[in-house]
């Protein structure tokens, strides 16, 4: 009888050139997992379907780069703000630009599509959210309480709540009747970059770049738990459909959690790099990741992924036993009452203004007039889009899971199974308890090395997953061998001092005589003698200080850095009354504030001519316009 074959848990899909330059926003379907949208910069919006190479319609209209992408739930609309702050909004079915919305003052960051109504919320730079009825062609209503950008919106499953999330390390729960904060959750020490509601449950996850991971009790508005000491920032999550766990995007990882308690059940290698959007469908996992011009999409097959539902028994932390997590829908927390309906809407709010739900001018004429959908490939159009609205004798096709690929090198049972395992976190089974995953084929990741992970491991803990100190040390001889001592360590180490130290040595002179070419204003020259050098280090160095993107970046975010920090307590120095008596301290200071403000307006004349620029370097400088406009 032939073995069966062992197939991989994560794999790489595709990879295309979505653009003609750099991609710089991208969204996947959240019904399907096949729908794809990408956004470049050059100013276009194109549609795929996932694991096909060709695109299937272009969308053109906006004039500056696309900052930010969204497909409405039923996949028929999707909208993309670039970073001039225009908002276009087409149809997917008509092939068509249905509204071109305008009022931001500064790069859309997030968009959002509300569940059950024909509303757009939109999250910008200039801090503030609005509410567009997309079928009236206006804003509704303008939500202003956050004071740095917004970088995500998400209504809530039953549409009544809007929560956000900004650089201002807040997140922000919106009652969208009221028009007014509900309640504003605080904890985070970093910027906050994504927000999540639970499926079913009255229970929020947020993502920031301090690296933790928080659920929020939204009917006691309080921190349940909160997931810490990860290696890498929060990139995308999302919750299972079922809300049984929670599916966290890192850089090459993907992690899946439970929350009550907090604790991480699985680890996934995936090699998509600084993946951008996760979506599931048919029990697989869909990432995609972009970098310059390419977009890849990657597969995880979740049948072999520890979730709640499978944690096997007596789990321990910290040598005390965990209780099993609350079964999904338990009535600990109450759950969203969904209208009866998808045609019911949101109660209209009141308008803010006047001006906001005027008629649209013949300038937004003008530009839905400029704006095209090309369909590019006709035949994947018809069968993604025109079969929902044709009546057709066959059944509709259904979308199938993609198929796993082999495993490179199958591995053996006995190999999937480490016997390097910490005890701690895993007691033994008894045999008649085994749980479903250890009688499925071997797990394996993407690469080749089998995954050592534990089956479930918990939130608090020490050191990262996956490294281990000894993988950094010599390999003993003698595995009984006694453990290496500091003295031993450190001469292993010394071993390659010499070496090193003659190479840095020998990098030193290059550079002293390539240096001595530059001061004479000669680059040709200054470039023969780096190569002459036949040391690539010193030609690398030279050609970053020729290409200064990657200066202008550091500039320009060490000059928000301080802004952020030093220029409130600079400007409320300069605006106090003077002091009574003499105060030398105070002098001094108020000294050191006047020479920064006088420098830092010389900067912003320099920042407000550079911020017309487009591409990364225009969005940096817009940024820094606004953090310097108190200067003016």
């Amino acid at each position: 009888m032939a073995a069966a074959v062992v197939t991989k848990t994560a794999w790489k899909l595709q990879e295309i050139v979505a653009h003609s330059s750099n991609v710089s926003s991208l969204v996947l379907g959240k019904s399907t997992g096949r729908l794809l949208a990408t956004g470049g910069d050059d100013c276009r919006v194109n549609v795929w379907s996932v694991n096909k190479p060709n695109c299937v319609m272009s969308l053109t209209g906006h004039t500056t780069p696309i900052e930010s992408l969204q497909i409405s739930a039923k996949e028929e609309l999707i909208v993309a703000g670039s970073q001039s702050g225009s908002i276009r909004v087409w149809d997917l079915e008509a092939a068509k630009i249905l509204r071109t919305l305008l009022g931001h003052k500064a790069n859309i960051c997030s968009l959002d599509f509300h569940p059950y109504g024909s509303f757009v919320a939109s999250g910008s730079l200039d801090t503030d959210i609005k509410l567009w009825d997309v079928r009236r062609k206006g804003c509704i209503f303008k939500y202003k309480s956050h004071t740095q950008a917004v970088r995500c919106l998400r209504f809530s499953p039953d549409g009544k709540w809007l929560a956000s999330a900004a650089d201002d390390h807040t997140v922000k729960l919106w009652d969208l009747t009221a028009g007014k904060v509900m309640f504003e959750f605080t904890g985070h020490s970093g910027p906050v970059n994504v927000v999540e509601f639970h499926p079913s449950e009255y229970l929020l996850a947020s993502g920031s770049s301090d690296r933790t991971i928080r659920f929020w009790d939204l009917e006691k508005f309080h921190v349940v738990s909160c997931i810490e000491e990860e290696a890498t920032p929060v990139r995308c999550i999302l919750f299972n459909p079922d809300g049984c766990c929670l599916y966290g995007g890192f850089q090459d990882s993907l992690r899946v959690y439970g929350w009550e308690p907090e604790r991480c059940f699985d680890v996934v290698v995936v090699n998509w790099g600084k993946v951008a959007d996760l979506s599931v469908c048919h029990n697989q996992l869909i990432g995609v990741s972009f970098a310059q011009s390419t977009v890849s999409s990657f597969v995880v097959d979740l049948s072999r992924v520890t979730k709640s539902g499978s944690v096997p028994h007596g789990l321990l932390r910290n040598n005390e036993l965990l209780a099993q997590p609350t079964p999904t829908g338990s009535s600990l927390r109450r759950s969203y009452d969904r209208p009866s309906t998808s045609c019911s809407k949101p109660q209209r709010v009141k308008h803010s203004s006047e001006s906001e739900r005027r008629s649209p001018s013949s300038e937004e004429d003008r530009d839905e007039k400029e704006s095209k959908a090309e369909i590019q490939n006709p035949e994947d159009y018809k069968e993604i889009f025109q079969p929902r609205n044709a009546i057709s004798r066959t059944p509709p096709h259904i979308n199938e899971p993609f198929p796993a690929p082999p495993e490179d090198e199958p591995i053996t049972a006995k190999e999937a199974v480490k016997p390097n395992q910490p005890v701690e976190v895993q007691t033994p089974l008894p045999k008649q308890e085994l749980p479903e995953t250890f009688q499925r084929p071997p797990i394996a990741s993407s690469t080749p090395m089998p995954r050592a992970e534990p089956s479930v491991i918990p939130a608090a803990r020490n050191e990262p997953i996956g490294l281990k100190a000894s993988d950094f040390l010599p390999a003993l001889k003698n595995q009984s061998q006694a453990e290496l001592t500091d003295e031993e360590i450190m001469s292993q180490i010394r071993k390659g001092h010499k070496t090193v130290c003659m190479v840095l040595t020998s990098r030193h002179k290059n550079l002293d005589t390539v240096r001595a070419v530059w001061s004479t204003s000669d680059m040709k020259n200054s470039v023969d003698a780096a190569v002459a050098t036949n040391d690539l280090s010193v030609v690398v160095d030279l050609l970053n200080i020729v290409n200064q993107t990657a200066y202008v970046q550091t500039g320009c975010t060490s000059l928000k850095l301080i802004l952020q920090r030093f220029l409130p307590l600079i400007t409320d120095i300069l605006a106090a009354p003077p002091s009574v008596g003499v105060d030398i301290t105070r002098e001094e200071r108020l000294h050191k504030c006047r020479l920064c403000y006088k420098q830092l307006k010389n900067i912003s004349n320099i920042v407000k001519n550079k911020s017309g620029l487009s591409g990364r370097h225009g969005s940096a400088f817009r940024e820094l316009h606004l953090l310097m406009a108190v200067l003016e």
